[in-house]
Formats: structure tokens, C-alpha cells, sequence
């Protein structure tokens, strides 16, 4: 018996060393937040078998920080999106697996080793996607709240994972190659990783939402950045993505989520209404209260982890998540149907040959 124990550990030990995993790291002026990001990620403990950051034709010469760290660099002469730049570096990467990380974020030491762990004991995963920690890197107000409502989604999120996700994501190099890697027609940080999750559990691969493998998001957020970045390079591609493909119970589009877009629009309707039919009032003080029961456990994590004021802040910005979030539905469906329409209507048919 202990024999077959101390063969068993021998066997384990082994296999993690056959595998090699390749970090790539795009990169646009990434600033003092890339520097973290190399500084950090350069002290993990074991090491990757390579770092390659791939410059999408920067112009701050972030390139040039990357060589300063002794990692691989790659040069775009012009910014082409992560989406590109992503596919670069994996075309140029030797190792097993392919760990895609922001430029924005720092990792916890010992990331390597565990993501090789999951991958040499878990031979049926495909992929495997981290979260953001519960510690975001900028102090003002939206950036903690944003990225702290990252946290919370994917720490209440099912480890069966149907995206990938570009920030903290792994992924065998030969399903990677076999799928057809990132979808480059996005030219903007967008949902080209949510675009490739979904080919991947479309063609029957794994994807395992990893929650205790997280990374530290430096972001700095801004009313102006929030917004221009969670409608128009994330929503409204992402609602004709699930139109094509189909909607999970999960993330943020759980019943929850949707149900509370219909509740904000209803309560907006009933203000807005309550100047011609103040008697309606007992009716938006109802929806109120129905806005905050089903959004509970939300605010409850806040709570928890910045204070009541805190969490206070929170909901005006959430239910104005919900109203842009529903809005982008309706431009989004509209923008798909329009397109459908465009292609199929009788001019842009070609009349069969006789």
C-alpha cells in the first residue's frame, strides 16, 4: 500500500511537469497597470515555460516595458483588438496550455502551478475560466463597485461554464487551435471570449468555471468608460450573439436579471405615469420593494464587503444597469432582425441561373 501511494504521488508529480503552460498577454498602452501586471506575474512561483505579450500596436512603447521584463514580445504595427492579438501569441506559444491574461490584471503566486494542477487531474477539461478577486486594485467608487459585481457573478455562477473569459482563461493549445481560436472581427475588447466559450461547449468541449483561481483587475472606471464599454462593446454584441445561439441561466442572464430589467422598466413607466395618476404611487413604492427583494443577496454582499453606505451607493447604479442592460436587448434585437432582413430580402438574392 504504501508503495502504491508513494508511486501514485511519483506519477502525479510527473505529470505536472509534463505539461507547459504559456502565458499571452495582449496589450494597448497598457500603463502603469501593465507593469503590475509583468512585475507580478514574472515573480510566480514555479514559472511559465514562456510569457508572451503581444503589443496591438500600442503607442506609449509598452513593448518596450514588456523586453525590459525578459518576456517575449511580439509587435502589431497596428491595433488589430485582443481578439488578433490573442491569436498571435497562441500561434507563437509552445506550451500544452495557453493561459490568456488582461494586461490589467496581477495574479497570486502560485497561479501557474494550480492551473496546471486542475489541467494534469482533470483530463476531461477543455478550458477552465478564474474570477476577479474581491480586492480591486483602484479605490474610487465605480471601480469597486464594478469590479466587486464581477466577483460576486462569477463566485454564484455554476462551475459548468459555457464562456470563456479573456482576463483569467486557460484552454488546452490543441482545442484552442481546433475551434478556431478568437473570432478577430471583433476589433475591440468586446465578447470574443464569451464568442469562443460558446463554440467550445457547442462542440461538446468542457469548460469549468474555476472559482478559487482569481486575479487582482486594476481598472480604472469612469461614469463615461462603464458605460461606453458595458452597452456597446458588451451588450449589444452579446444580445445578438445569444439571439444566434441561445440563452443560459447563469452569469448575468439568469431569471433574476431578467426579470428585473421587466421591473425597472415597469417602475420607470409608473413614475413617470404618477404625475397624471398620483394614486400610482403605492404602486412604484411596490415595485421598489420588489427591486430590492429580488436583488437581496446583491446588496447583502456589498453589505458584507464595503459597509451599508456602501451598498446604498450600489442600487441606483444597478437598477441603471438593469435600464441600459434592457435597452441594449431592444437596440440589439432590433440591429440582429434588421441585418437578417437585409440579407434575405430579394435584392441581395442572386435570381438561379436557367
Amino acid at each position: 500500500m504504501i508503495d502504491n501511494l508513494e508511486n501514485s504521488s511519483m506519477v502525479s508529480r510527473n505529470s505536472l511537469k509534463k505539461l507547459e503552460i504559456s502565458v499571452i498577454i495582449p496589450v494597448f498602452n497598457g500603463g502603469n497597470s501593465f507593469k503590475s501586471c509583468l512585475s507580478n506575474l514574472t515573480s510566480a512561483t514555479p514559472p511559465p515555460c514562456e510569457i508572451i505579450v503581444v503589443a496591438d500596436g500600442d503607442t506609449d512603447n509598452s513593448w518596450l516595458v514588456a523586453q525590459q521584463y525578459g518576456v517575449k514580445v511580439l509587435r502589431l504595427t497596428t491595433c488589430n483588438g485582443p481578439a488578433k492579438a490573442r491569436n498571435v501569441g497562441a500561434q507563437n506559444a509552445k506550451g500544452d496550455i495557453l493561459l490568456f491574461i488582461d494586461a490589467d490584471v496581477t495574479v497570486y503566486p502560485d497561479i501557474i502551478e494550480r492551473v496546471k494542477k486542475i489541467f494534469t487531474e482533470k483530463s476531461e477539461l477543455a478550458a477552465i475560466i478564474g474570477s476577479y478577486d474581491d480586492i480591486p486594485g483602484e479605490t474610487n467608487f465605480l471601480s469597486q463597485y464594478k469590479n466587486l459585481f464581477h466577483h460576486y457573478t462569477h463566485q454564484k455562477a455554476s462551475e459548468e461554464g459555457f464562456t470563456f473569459w479573456g482576463a483569467c482563461g486557460a484552454i488546452r493549445r490543441d482545442v484552442f487551435f481546433a475551434v478556431g481560436g478568437f473570432d478577430e472581427s471583433y476589433r475591440r475588447p468586446s465578447i470574443e471570449d464569451i464568442e469562443l466559450g460558446y463554440r467550445l461547449a457547442k462542440a461538446g468541449y468542457k469548460i469549468r468555471l474555476c472559482k478559487d483561481i482569481q486575479v487582482k483587475h486594476l481598472k480604472h472606471w469612469s461614469a463615461i468608460s462603464l458605460l461606453r464599454a458595458e452597452f456597446f462593446y458588451r451588450a449589444l454584441p452579446w444580445v445578438e450573439l445569444i439571439l444566434r445561439e441561445g440563452a443560459r441561466n447563469d452569469l448575468n442572464l439568469g431569471i433574476t436579471s431578467r426579470l428585473s430589467v421587466v421591473v425597472v422598466y415597469a417602475l420607470l413607466f409608473v413614475v413617470i405615469t404618477t404625475l397624471w395618476l398620483p394614486q400610482l404611487f403605492i404602486v412604484a413604492c411596490g415595485l421598489i420593494l420588489l427591486l430590492l427583494g429580488l436583488n437581496r443577496p446583491v446588496y447583502k454582499f456589498f453589505t458584507q464587503k464595503r459597509g451599508f453606505w456602501f451598498a446604498l451607493r450600489v442600487i441606483p447604479w444597478h437598477w441603471f444597469y438593469y435600464l441600459y442592460g434592457g435597452f441594449a436587448i431592444l437596440i440589439g434585437t432590433i440591429h440582429y432582425f434588421w441585418q437578417q432582413y437585409s440579407v434575405f430580402k430579394p435584392d441581395n438574392i442572386n435570381p438561379s441561373k436557367t
